[in-house]
């Protein structure tokens, strides 16, 4: 396997290979709003004692979900010092040499441990400028042995994530009008698959020409997000494609196609893609909090009715994932294959 961190630190020339050269669709070139107000929830009012702010949050949490599919969350809890050393040890993994890295490479998409490049070899048309290293890291705790203090910085990371995650799903409950445990009951959460992903976008001379990941939704139903402060996230958006800036200290989160599919369409996965730069390297953090591994997933009962039919056929959130990665990656191809 060739990465592309080591296809820009030995290459010499200002070109890009033809077969990381993406075609570009219409939706591709949609033109830019740069100046949208992202929704930003207040994780202090969420939590709050005070039933008044907790419902002013709910309801802002709701209307995030429902218009946008994303959000930044502000007072989460989750110290600068940590979010700062897991993007530190994320740089350290990519690092090391491709010997120690490719001790980690993994060969089956639910391996525990995957480190990679672009999204599926195996049936990308065009390769992606993204190298990754992926862990399964619940309900059973994976992550590299190395570099050293990678394994001990995520795991806080992910106790931290959980904490805020589990929250969100509440609120989410309750903003849908069901109890606040609904989500985590139905969909088993307290067993629930949680992928820590680190992506790594080395810098391109021609960024125009490639794609870091292209337009797609996210398994799962919440992802937690953070950055370096090079960005390239990009949101799907009315049509539009809005550049993602995200608040000092925030936390991203994007709701996933098991969202989408619990509440039978009323809450959407968002659309998104990664683009690369010129001028330096760009990590992001990304977990995707999804159900069991076979839990079966289809709309909520509640939410479904006489004049609100269920749009989505039941499939196991394994079943799902391995659909999902053994196929392109292509904005919400994989959803529409169990649509009813």
């Amino acid at each position: 396997m060739f990465s592309v961190k080591e296809l820009v630190e030995s290459s010499t020339t200002m070109s890009v290979p033809s077969n990381y050269v993406c075609h570009k669709t219409p939706e591709d070139s949609m033109l830019y709003y740069e100046t949208e107000n992202i929704p930003t929830i207040d994780f202090h009012q969420l939590t709050s004692s005070n039933p008044n702010e907790r419902s002013k949050a709910i309801q802002q949490l709701g209307d995030a979900c429902r218009d946008w599919g994303f959000f930044m969350v502000i007072n989460h809890g989750v110290s600068e010092t940590l979010r700062e050393k897991v993007l530190r040890e994320g740089q350290s993994f990519f690092d090391l040499s491709k010997e120690e890295k490719m001790e980690f490479a993994g060969e089956k998409i639910l391996d525990p441990i995957r480190y990679g490049t672009s999204f599926n070899v195996m049936v990308d048309k065009a390769l992606f400028w993204r190298d990754y290293l992926k862990c399964l890291v619940h309900p059973h705790f994976n992550a590299p042995s190395k570099p050293p203090a990678l394994r001990e910085t995520v795991e806080e990371y992910m106790r931290k994530g959980k904490e805020v995650v589990e929250e969100l799903l509440k609120g989410i409950s309750l903003s849908l009008g069901l109890e606040e445990n609904y989500i985590h009951k139905r969909m088993n959460v307290e067993l629930g698959c949680k992928v820590f992903v680190i992506n790594y976008y080395p810098p391109c001379p021609k960024p125009e020409l490639v794609m870091g990941l292209p337009a797609h939704t996210d398994h799962g139903l919440l992802t937690l997000l953070q950055q370096n402060q090079l960005g390239g996230l990009q949101i799907q958006h009315k049509g539009k494609w809005i550049p993602i800036d995200p608040l000092p200290n925030s936390l991203l989160i994007n709701t996933g196609d098991h969202m989408e599919i619990l509440t039978n369409g009323k809450y959407k996965s968002v659309v998104h893609r990664a683009v690369v730069n010129t001028k330096g390297t760009r990590i992001s953090v990304g977990t995707a909090h999804g159900p069991n591994l076979d839990t079966i997933v289809d709309p909520a009962p509640e939410l479904v009715g006489d004049d609100n039919p269920a749009l989505y056929r039941s499939i196991t959130y394994r079943d799902y994932i391995l659909l999902q990665q053994n196929n392109e990656l292509d904005t919400k191809t994989c959803l529409e294959r169990i649509r009813i």
